[in-house]
């Protein structure tokens, strides 16, 4: 590939550019632990990417988007949309690399979130999750100043930086316990982490996790053609996996490696936050649970070497001090 098909907003991702994209990441952060976990008698290993500088792997991919962005398109500045975790990724980077960032947020994000994004000094723009465009804010924000708009999943540089999370994954594994993951199972929102673990890990069992009435991706797989979550979606916790539509960027990929799709409840949930501070002394956001959420429920068959996601922490205290104290 040229270095002018690697700057194509529209190529597909691949495992040559996750491999890109893990180099740029270990050269910057160090790897996230692999911890193990007991689980019916059995060894599952759980990726604490809640552990990132800003606590959620969207830093992987937000670094690899911004550091190939081309010294006329710096000067400019980057916009994004999120509900937090990316919001945090890409304004760190954005400060780290001296690249000014808009951050389009939907009002009712987590305080913690907010804040954290505004902390980076980025500049955030408010919207109605419900009855606003994210995507189509960005554009008009973006076209005023000629800003680089960078999705949260919808995006070649995106898949492939949330898939070095994969790579580590894969390495550890490697050096753990002497084989590689035979089941990857991966918090999902709009799948560019899924998809990006896909492509890193080809031989793979590929589950995704979501919670209940923002399963867009499973209905999805299921029907082999993507499906958007329906009207008046259920109120949730993991409000880093509330997608309305997936893109067929990830939706692809999964549905190549025929992806298993599951949804957790809001229990289920809260369960898997609980061990994970008991047992692995993490803390979890909802979202960040929803894979260790599925073990936990019994919903997916374990083998020998299955690893887990568990993709962010960013949780508001209180929301968080329930949770744990069963209040």
């Amino acid at each position: 590939m040229t270095e002018q098909d690697l700057m194509d907003p529209k190529r597909q991702p691949t495992l040559a550019g996750v491999e890109r994209a893990a180099q740029k990441i270990a050269a910057i952060l160090p790897p996230t632990p692999l911890l193990p976990l007991t689980v019916e008698g059995r060894t599952i290993w759980c990726k604490a990417e809640c552990l990132q500088p800003i606590g959620a792997f969207k830093i992987r991919g937000a670094w690899h988007r911004l550091t190939d962005l081309t010294d006329e398109q710096r000067p400019r500045g980057v916009v994004a949309f999120s509900s937090g975790n990316h919001a945090q990724g890409v304004a760190w980077a954005a400060r780290r690399l001296g690249i000014p960032a808009i951050i389009v947020m939907p009002e009712d994000a987590p305080r913690a979130k907010l804040d954290n994004t505004r902390a980076l000094r980025a500049e955030v723009v408010a919207y109605d999750r419900m009855s606003g465009s994210r995507e189509q804010l960005a554009a008009d924000l973006a076209a005023k100043s000629g800003a680089v708009v960078v999705p949260s999943f919808d995006d070649p540089w995106i898949v492939e930086g949330q898939g070095s999370c994969g790579v580590e994954m894969r390495e550890q594994m490697l050096a753990l316990t002497g084989s590689m993951p035979d089941q990857v199972v991966v918090c999902c929102g709009g799948g560019g982490l899924s998809s990006g673990s896909t492509l890193a890990n080809p031989d793979a069992r590929i589950v995704v996790v979501e919670p209940e009435g923002w399963d867009d991706m499973k209905r999805s797989l299921e029907g082999g053609t993507i499906v958007p979550v329906g009207d008046n979606p259920p109120a949730t916790e993991c409000d880093a996996l509330q997608t309305l539509r997936v893109a067929p960027i990830t939706f692809d990929i999964l549905k190549a490696r025929n992806a298993l799709g599951l949804s957790v409840t809001q229990d289920e949930v809260h369960h898997a936050m609980r061990v994970a501070f008991a047992q692995l002394h993490l803390v979890l956001e909802p979202g960040g649970a929803v894979a260790l959420a599925a073990i936990l429920a019994g919903k997916i068959p374990l083998t020998d070497h299955t690893a887990i996601t568990l993709s962010g922490g960013n949780v508001d205290a209180q929301l968080y001090a329930k949770v744990i104290t069963g209040g």
